[in-house]
């Protein structure tokens, strides 16, 4: 019988620890985002709140700081721009001393069939949403390879994975994140940095509230999920918490699809 005193002591929930480290957020003052950086901040970890109107992500750093006692810090920034994301770290790094995890959570949807959308509609769907993924690790990553460790979360989509008629920017964009993630998880995997991402399925977020009462949203969403209902917006953060940790520090490169059975039907 193994004598207990030579076995191995495992860190066990120790690894979901997250004190000292700093995140940053982007599209953190609203849905998922901010669900998000409260998540993180509950497990110890300083907050970055970045969005495109100041006010906002000041406001929501705020409520964070004081509600769990920690460093928060809220900054304006577009993602499209190569300079503003250059920008945001740059702050981040000089207010905070360090930049240990990013989430990608910036982005936005315009439904439509493709008749009626416009080209214009594609581009900005794109632009933010896998445009600003791409410039935004591009900025975090030198800061986090010089540390030999770091956390880059992207925010997919369960509709990275499957389809959904009218939807073909959000879909595309969303598809490219799920690619993009398992491309730089192999890129960055010698440098201890890990690259992973969040798949949502149907959370009630404003993004969402305008079709949660119509008969799509309850045929083809709420209908389509093995628990029958839109997600909670606390359920996100479990995966959250679990990617910024050491507790996946043998994850990179993969998707992690939190969707109410969606996908598994």
């Amino acid at each position: 019988m193994e004598n207990p005193e030579t076995r191995l002591a495992l860190p066990g929930i120790e690894q979901f620890r997250l004190e000292g480290k700093v995140a940053l957020i982007t599209g953190g003052s609203k849905g998922l985002g901010s669900a998000i950086a409260e998540g993180l901040a509950s497990a110890g970890s300083h907050i970055v709140i970045v969005s495109r109107t100041h006010s906002e992500a000041q406001k929501e750093a705020e409520y964070i700081a004081s509600q769990y006692k920690v460093k928060a810090l809220g900054l304006q920034a577009d993602v499209t721009s190569q300079d503003e994301t250059q920008s945001m770290v740059a702050e981040t790094i000089d207010q905070l001393g360090s930049l240990d995890i990013i989430v990608n959570s910036a982005g936005i949807n315009i439904r439509g069939s493709i008749e009626e959308l416009s080209e214009e509609d594609f581009k900005a769907v794109m632009d933010i949403n896998v445009t600003g993924t791409w410039l935004s690790s591009k900025a975090a990553l030198p800061r986090m390879q010089k540390n030999g460790w770091g956390r880059i979360i992207n925010m997919a989509s369960a509709l990275g994975i499957v389809g959904l008629a009218n939807r073909t920017p959000y879909t595309s964009s969303k598809g490219a994140i799920v690619q993009m993630t398992r491309a730089l998880g192999l890129e960055t995997a010698k440098t201890g940095v890990t690259v992973n991402s969040i798949c949502p399925g149907p959370f009630l977020t404003d993004m969402n509230k305008p079709i949660a009462e119509t008969e799509e949203g309850k045929r083809f969403i709420v209908g389509a999920t093995a628990l029958e209902r839109w997600g909670d917006l606390k359920e996100i953060q479990g995966a959250a918490i679990f990617l910024a940790s050491d507790a996946a520090s043998y994850i990179t490169g993969s998707n992690l699809v939190v969707d109410g059975g969606w996908t598994a039907r």
